[in-house]
């Protein structure tokens, strides 16, 4: 792992690392920088179990619309292969344990973060929102295939298709993560599940990881090139645009299906 970036912290102690979001200005809302960072200490962890936390107020609230999505102008085409999101890759075929440590908003890609773990440990102050159809858009890859996983399709087609917020027990109650604790316990919690993991044999315990990815995950790969696909038509609709102006004016969003 580099020993220093701008957006994110990580320290590693006894086989367990934490990775904490640290743009508290902006709620961890990610720019393209932030993703990148994450990518390159997920795939350069070398520790047992990983933490992922946010710096308090919040877990992550998702892209940052004016670095990712502008001001709701039209975007420049860009030459690319589509493909599944780098940071969304390394975790996902990640066989170190990861456990979400939610301490406040997990909405769109945060939500997202929090999916990509095997283990979500929420404060009571955690929020859960994929509010990516608000925006005109469709989420990654996890909220499609790991999302109905915990919740059930119905429940994750609401979830999905209205872009609700849900609170700390009610996602503890749907099963969208499974432990609730009180907002100062957060941390210590995470350490004490991921301590118990880091004890056990550690190839045991990533091959079990890689089983359950074999047994019950979609071939991310083909989701991730889909979801690339989809967001760049997506991306040219004046729904999209209207969905970033109306965010950033503050204001309710008018729609017209084009």
């Amino acid at each position: 792992m580099a020993d220093a970036y701008e957006d994110i912290d990580v320290s590693v102690k006894d086989d367990i690392a934490v990775l904490t979001l640290r743009r508290p200005e902006v709620r961890n809302a990610l720019r393209h920088q932030t993703f990148a960072e994450i990518e390159d200490a997920v795939l350069g962890c070398t520790a047992r179990v990983l933490i992922i936390t946010g710096e308090d107020p919040a877990f992550c609230s998702g892209d940052d619309v004016r670095a990712i999505m502008g001001s709701g102008e039209p975007r420049p085409r860009l030459r690319r292969t589509p493909r599944l999101t780098p940071a969304a890759d390394a975790l996902l075929y990640s066989d170190i344990p990861v456990i979400a440590a939610v301490n406040g908003a997990a909405v769109g890609w945060g939500m997202e973060l929090a999916l990509m773990a095997d283990f979500r440990v929420a404060s009571e102050r955690a929020r859960f929102g994929e509010l990516f159809v608000l925006r005109g858009l469709v989420s990654d890859p996890a909220g499609l295939g790991r999302l109905a996983q915990l919740v059930g399709r119905e429940k994750a087609a609401e979830l999905l298709m209205t872009g609700d917020m849900i609170d700390a027990p009610e996602a503890l109650r749907i099963g969208l993560v499974g432990r609730l604790v009180p907002h100062d316990s957060l941390l210590d919690e995470a350490h004490t599940l991921a301590a118990r993991i880091a004890g056990n044999p550690p190839l045991a315990v990533q091959a079990i990881k890689d089983g359950l990815r074999r047994a019950l995950d979609p071939d991310w790969a083909s989701l991730g090139r889909w979801v690339s696909e989809t967001l760049d038509r997506l991306f040219d609709t004046d729904d999209h645009r209207e969905g970033v102006r109306s965010f950033l004016e503050k204001r309710e969003p008018k729609f017209q299906g084009r």
